[in-house]
């Protein structure tokens, strides 16, 4: 399907809002590949982030009959609920997912799934408030910019490796799905897309106490990269915790923190020699 000239022949409601970061996804077989990627077992509880036009909710309605749909813009809104009379155990929900309380709204529901095409502008933000719900989500499913995706499943050592990295691949297990061409979309976006699965760890290595040490270190290892590990943790992490820690792991002393996995911070904040 081509965009060209789509502009005109649209309602003003459902026009996309550029304030917004809205692109809507006019590809069928690209919305059906997505669909099917997301495995959607009758009995799921999802909520999908974002709901646009429809799209999407209207092939997640056919999978099950317990759909929340938010969308945070009030002229879809009620288009959708409009449009989605017929499918009354569709709930249209009117709200910014960066204040949803996942925790509070489905608190007597099962773990729920997470869907949606994410505005490419608050996609970080949004991860991140998701994952402060992760106690109540199975697995979450988003379409983000290709670079994005290639930071959220990079390795170390690589030039997409970053603290976000780390802090993604701590709580989740993070797999591109597939590909998805930038003329897929309108408007159409300058760079194109990725679908990623984030399956929710059921379980971390590290207390509370740990974890916020843990990111500290990372921060700290990643905000000048030319920097050595030694030098980048100067206040952070003793030398001395430091050099005993390269020799029981038998870590270059030189090494810098893009060079390090997940693992390794890890070892280091449990580390007590």
């Amino acid at each position: 399907m081509q965009c060209i000239g789509l502009k005109r022949t649209v309602p003003y409601a459902l026009r996309p809002k550029k304030r917004l970061g809205q692109h809507f996804l006019i590809d069928g077989n690209i919305r059906r590949k997505i669909i099917k990627a997301c495995e959607i077992a009758p009995d799921d509880t999802v909520l999908e982030i974002g709901s646009g036009r429809g799209e999407l909710t209207r092939l997640i309605a056919e999978k099950t009959d317990k759909l929340f749909a938010l969308e945070f813009d009030p002229r879809l809104c009620s288009v959708l609920k409009s449009e989605l009379a017929d499918s009354p155990w569709v709930k249209i929900i009117n709200r910014n997912i960066l204040y949803f309380d996942i925790a509070r709204f489905f608190k007597n529901a099962p773990k729920v799934k997470v869907i949606g095409n994410l505005p490419y502008n608050i996609t970080t933000p949004i991860i991140v408030h998701l994952l402060k719900f992760r106690g109540k989500i199975k697995d979450i499913f988003i379409t983000v910019q290709k670079e994005f995706g290639q930071r959220m499943v990079a390795s170390p050592g690589s030039s997409d490796w970053s603290s976000f990295s780390c802090f993604l691949q701590y709580y989740t297990q993070p797999q591109i799905q597939f590909f998805i061409k930038k003329t897929c979309f309108w408007p159409q976006p300058k760079v194109d897309s990725v679908l990623v699965k984030l399956k929710v760890k059921e379980k971390l290595p590290l207390d509370r106490k740990k974890e916020n040490r843990l990111f500290k270190i990372i921060r700290s290892s990643f905000q000048q990269r030319r920097k050595t590990l030694k030098n980048a943790l100067s206040g952070v992490v003793s030398s001395r915790k430091l050099s005993r820690y390269f020799n029981q792991y038998d870590i270059d002393k030189n090494i810098r923190g893009e060079q390090l996995s997940l693992q390794d911070f890890i070892n280091l904040v449990n580390f007590n020699g």
